[in-house]
């Protein structure tokens, strides 16, 4: 994924978590971090602030314009870059016991593991 679609990425996510409010206070903070970096970056272009706004207002809608505003500005620094993925980082969900690696299974015989699947045993 290119950086202007991350960042994006991370402001849709953000503004649909964060603002509805379930979000943690380090999710407020890193989403407001980043929102203020962009805006920063973006003053000249008030085209551009206005699709960062519309952004937050409907997170649903279209962002296409916003990326192409974010490349053609160079807006996406690395400043911008780690206050979107640190935002990504505490959107994430928490991992699961499987996928920590917290199960040995090599010794196991007739396991499954996913949703949705079928599976058929016979042991001899």
């Amino acid at each position: 994924m290119d950086p202007a679609t991350l960042v994006v990425q991370a402001l849709v996510t953000g503004a649909t978590t964060g603002l509805g409010g379930a979000a943690s206070a380090a999710v407020t903070d890193a989403y407001q971090a980043l929102k203020e970096a962009l805006s920063r970056r973006l003053s000249g272009r008030p085209g551009a602030l206005e699709q960062l706004g519309a952004l937050e207002r409907r997170p649903g809608a279209p962002a296409e314009g916003l990326v192409r505003e974010l490349v053609v500005t160079g807006a996406v620094d690395t400043e911008v870059m780690e206050h979107a993925q640190r935002l990504l980082v505490l959107l994430a969900p928490p991992a699961s016991p499987l996928s920590a690696g917290g199960i040995d299974l090599r010794e196991a015989k007739g396991v499954q593991v996913g949703n949705g699947t079928t599976q058929n045993n016979t042991f001899h």
